[in-house]
């Protein structure tokens, strides 16, 4: 009997060890990091106003982060980390994907546009904004549409979209214009306004945010025309299935569950640090639409 009763608690914990063996074989790409670290590094934006930007304490705070933190929230649950260390790294458009790919950041939270070229590198989570791409001018300017830009500076942010949708408008509309590049979206706003630019090409929400924390809000406006619409959304490592589900499922909850209005109306239609201004820039309908149904697509 006795024999019988050592055998089976020998049995019962080979068991236990296969399981727990099972359970951390489970457990892939970033999740599995994530596991064995007790941390996940969320990759903001430092002048991406409102998405991810610093407010006056030097804090990550925006639209973007809110949602970042929904599935900052989700892996804790899921993974049974409650003390879960959140990491912050600053990253910019020239080196946002390759910290991620390198591993240094496990969740790019800013302003990226869902591309199909850049599909090809990476993975991105559902929709959570979708842009148009214009520029921003100062009214005394007395320019109105992008093809009064021909033989003019404009300035751009390095990395960005932005770049090669200029560069085909130049090519299809016989236009010629001489870029240059901020590192980010403050530098190359500045750009424009200190002169050294005639127009900021970027998106459109992206152009508000900066005329809103400029010195003079009201010496800018942003052209009606639009290079194309894009879709913005949280970026990921490619081929990490178990991370994917994760970060579609706890947005797409948000989504579903109608959360999304309140975190919406927070950064989009009501004041923001740091100016506590308001960038007054209600849903659209394409952005209505991408709440209602939750996907990835790129363009």
């Amino acid at each position: 009997m006795k024999s019988t009763l050592m055998l089976a608690a020998l049995i019962g914990t080979t068991m236990m060890g296969a399981a727990s063996t099972v359970q951390a074989q489970e457990l892939t790409g970033t999740l599995k990091k994530i596991k064995e670290t007790n941390s996940i590094t969320i990759g903001y934006r430092e002048s991406s106003i409102p998405f991810s930007f610093l407010n006056d304490k030097q804090q990550p705070v925006g639209y973007a982060i809110d949602l970042c933190m929904k599935i900052v929230e989700a892996v804790k649950a899921d993974l049974k980390l409650p003390a879960l260390k959140l990491m912050l790294q600053p990253v910019t458009s020239s080196n946002r994907i390759p910290l991620l790919n390198n591993g240094t950041i496990d969740l790019e939270c800013g302003s990226t546009t869902n591309s199909t070229v850049r599909q090809q590198q990476v993975a991105f989570g559902p929709t959570y904004f979708v842009i148009n791409v214009t520029a921003a001018v100062k009214k005394t300017s007395n320019i109105n549409t992008i093809a009064q830009l021909n033989g003019k500076t404009v300035s751009t942010t390095s990395g960005t979209t932005s770049v090669p949708l200029l560069k085909a408008y130049e090519k299809a509309g016989n236009v010629e214009v001489k870029e240059i590049y901020g590192k980010d979206h403050a530098e190359a706003f500045l750009l424009m306004a200190d002169d050294r630019a005639a127009a900021f090409v970027m998106d459109d929400i992206l152009l508000a945010g900066q005329i809103a924390n400029a010195k003079k809000p009201g010496d800018y406006k942003i052209l009606p025309e639009s290079l194309r619409q894009e879709p913005y959304s949280m970026m990921l490592r490619k081929d990490d299935p178990q991370f994917k589900a994760l970060v579609d499922k706890s947005v797409g909850a948000v989504m579903r569950s109608g959360e999304i209005n309140q975190i919406y109306a927070k950064w989009f239609t009501t004041a923001i640090p740091p100016k506590g201004l308001n960038l007054n820039f209600p849903m659209t309908q394409p952005i209505k639409d991408a709440f209602k149904n939750p996907n990835d697509k790129g363009i």
